[in-house]
């Protein structure tokens, strides 16, 4: 219990420190967006799902959408549609602009706060021992790279670790991995990139 709150304030904290770091404003700018997207909307092909991706500040945006997803963990596995939740600082991508690579729809790496819920009702498959409605969350940190080409489509990969709270089932520690491909349906910024 004791361990599940410092977890929960050390994500807060780290999650407030990268907002704080983040609100610097491009003159003329209202949100302070200056390569990163205001809005994406994103249709996963290879697990079918959806995701929105909405931008905050210069370098931070938050993300939202429903997709197959795999839990690991301590106690066993479960796969099924879910729904994952992500505030994402990119941190390169000054060094992209540098290096005259695109920063469109998004493209750069990430460091994220996480959290997916992995729902009894949508589930497919697992080998957790305990009843059959038991619902598991999972809350922790990821690192991942996200790109956007010309032509809409994108791909995203993450990798992170952080503790499972099961419901109906026992808690514990373990990976995350998630990789989507799918194709960005909303309009996106100029390939050429904005120097800040």
């Amino acid at each position: 219990m004791v361990l599940n709150r410092c977890i929960a304030l050390f994500l807060l904290f780290c999650c407030f420190s990268v907002l704080l770091n983040a609100q610097t404003k491009e003159k003329g700018n209202t949100f302070g967006l200056i390569n990163l997207e205001r809005h994406q909307f994103r249709f996963d092909l290879l697990s079918p799902g959806f995701s929105y991706e909405l931008g905050l500040f210069k370098n931070v945006s938050a993300s939202g959408g429903l997709g197959l997803g795999y839990a690991t963990y301590e106690e066993g596995y479960a796969v099924g549609l879910t729904l994952h939740t992500r505030v994402r600082y990119y941190h390169n991508f000054s060094r992209r602009i540098a290096r005259s690579k695109n920063v469109s729809g998004n493209s750069g790496n990430y460091i994220a706060a996480a959290r997916s819920i992995f729902f009894s009702q949508l589930r497919l498959g697992t080998d957790i021992e305990g009843p059959d409605d038991f619902n598991l969350g999972f809350y922790g940190a990821t690192y991942g790279i996200q790109r956007t080409y010309k032509n809409g489509f994108n791909f995203n990969a993450e990798l992170g670790a952080g503790y499972y709270q099961g419901d109906g089932v026992p808690n514990g520690y373990g990976p995350l991995v998630n990789f989507t491909f799918g194709w960005v349906a909303t309009k996106r910024k100029s390939r050429k990139p904005v120097f800040d």
